[in-house]
């Protein structure tokens, strides 16, 4: 019941889900309580009416296991990137067990040159559970690439629901909205944080502006 949950989902993105994918999905879901979140430092939050509008956050440098993907569709990217990695945390690594899920989910996306279409090119990264930041398991994917991103600051604004190009974009128009003109972040590059997985329909989401260095 579980596969055929995410089956169905797998195809509102396009996406057919691989009989292999059975495993990686009741894995995640027995742990699907233990979410270690990815460590920051709230810097500032800026509220309207009592509601945080959006926060300013630090995060340090680390690993990630990331994969690159550049499908006709948004969702289609994400959806094998995420399959793919889900193999990772499972068993498709070097010390063959369960590594553990973090929160969020990263999906670094490009605006075109006029900022009205999201380049197809996306990278979906995964941050390494504290006790393998020092010693990264090694994927059995050569898809799969094990990085060190330098620390990070952004501007983050929550989001629910569904992620496709059509609602990243007016996500991102609005926050410019709320924004206001401003030099101090990235105009090009944005990232789309996920924490929860895509079968929960409204899922929570952030859209992260980049502060330029």
């Amino acid at each position: 019941r579980l596969f055929a949950h995410w089956e169905a989902v797998a195809s509102t993105h396009r996406v057919s889900l691989p009989r292999d994918m059975a495993g990686p999905i009741a894995q995640m879901a027995r742990h699907s309580q233990a979410r270690e979140p990815v460590p920051y430092v709230s810097l500032s939050q800026h509220g309207k009416c009592e509601e945080a509008a959006y926060e300013e956050r630090r995060y340090p440098a680390g690993k990630w296991a990331c994969v690159t993907k550049g499908e006709p569709m948004y969702e289609q990217s994400i959806s094998m990137s995420f399959m793919k990695l889900m193999r990772y945390i499972c068993k498709e690594n070097s010390v063959g067990c369960y590594l553990g899920m973090t929160v969020p989910v990263l999906n670094e996306i490009h605006l075109t040159k006029d900022e009205t279409e999201l380049e197809r090119e996306v990278v979906t990264a995964y941050y390494l559970p504290g006790e393998f930041q020092q010693n990264p398991p090694v994927p059995m994917d050569p898809e799969i690439h094990i990085t060190e991103r330098a620390p990070l600051r952004v501007i983050t604004r929550v989001f629910y629901g569904m992620t496709t190009e059509e609602t990243i974009l007016r996500e991102i128009s609005l926050f410019w909205e709320l924004l206001g003109s401003t030099d101090t972040v990235l105009r090009e590059t944005y990232i789309v944080a996920s924490y929860e997985n895509p079968s929960i329909p409204q899922r929570r989401n952030e859209i992260w502006f980049i502060c330029r260095a």
